[in-house]
């Protein structure tokens, strides 16, 4: 049974889902953009027989608080201290890193600061390669080179109904297969007053990402955690160009290309939960630590 739990976190109601026994390997669950831990609502049952799943929602998403930019310093940085601070008051002490979207630069902040409690990891569509960042992201570095009214304008299509809809349906093969509760519950968080703000200044901080690419395929080559790489091979956002790569730095890696899009387990969870049984039963040893490895 899935759990809908809270935790404070710096003055902060994080919400997260919880499913599966302490005793099993955990998963923790890193979402994207513009969803929450929504997106892994058929993952988590799919797998709770034999893992531990925890996916909290960041802040500014779905049932977590959401403080005004005001309030809240909107960067990768301080999203990744918080699932950080969420890490330790929810007692996760080693876990396979699922990442998604913004959960990859999220996670690998945290992989990297701490490797020897990342078991595992899981991409789905997370970038971490300069050549992962395509046409799409053209008008988003316009916005980091100049964060002005003007280039601002440009991006706000992306938090609108129609937009968020081609997040979900854009490369899939089957759009009967797709539910619109994704994006009609997504669009609920995305229009609440105040988020416009919030997405903005995410789109900002992205700018961020890029310069620690060095330092993420660093800890990939230097701790060679176990990789499994599911991916959406028609997503425009995020497309294959970045998958490929994380195969010249990890040498434990199983690399999978799924014929659908952006949000690959609306399409493909049954899939994906399959390649992770197998993967974890092949690489992840209870209570293995890794250090620094040449192998």
């Amino acid at each position: 049974m899935t759990t809908y739990r809270t935790v404070s976190i710096d003055g902060l109601d994080i919400f997260y889902r919880e499913a599966g026994s302490r005793e099993n390997p955990t998963i923790l669950l890193l979402h994207g953009f513009p969803t929450s831990s929504h997106m892994f609502r058929n993952f988590i049952p799919a797998l709770a027989d034999k893992f531990h799943l925890v996916a909290p929602d960041y802040p500014g998403y779905g049932n977590s608080s959401m403080p005004t930019v005001n309030e809240f310093n909107y960067t990768f940085d301080r999203l990744a201290e918080i699932v950080e601070k969420f890490i330790a008051a929810v007692d996760l002490k080693k876990y396979s890193l699922y990442v998604m979207d913004y959960g990859a630069p999220i996670g690998y902040r945290i992989a990297a600061k701490y490797p020897e409690r990342v078991q595992s990891l899981i991409v789905q569509n997370g970038n971490a390669y300069e050549e992962g960042l395509r046409e799409f992201w053209e008008p988003i570095k316009a916005y980091w080179q100049e964060r002005s009214p003007e280039n601002a304008e440009k991006l706000k299509y992306l938090f609108t109904l129609e937009a968020t809809k081609w997040q979900y349906t854009n490369g899939v093969r089957n759009l009967e297969a797709i539910s619109p509760d994704t994006w009609t519950v997504d669009q609920h968080f995305l229009d609440r007053p105040g988020n416009e703000e919030i997405q903005l200044a995410l789109f900002y901080s992205y700018g961020t990402n890029p310069p620690l690419y060095p330092q993420w395929q660093e800890y990939f080559r230097s701790y060679q955690p176990p990789t499994l790489i599911v991916w959406g091979k028609n997503d425009y956002i995020f497309p294959a160009d970045g998958a490929y790569p994380y195969q010249r730095d990890l040498k434990d890696i199983e690399f999978h290309l799924l014929d659908t899009g952006h949000f690959a387990l609306e399409e493909d969870g049954d899939a994906i939960a399959d390649y992770i049984r197998r993967f974890l039963s092949t690489y992840l040893v209870e209570n293995t630590q890794l250090t620094p490895s040449n192998k």
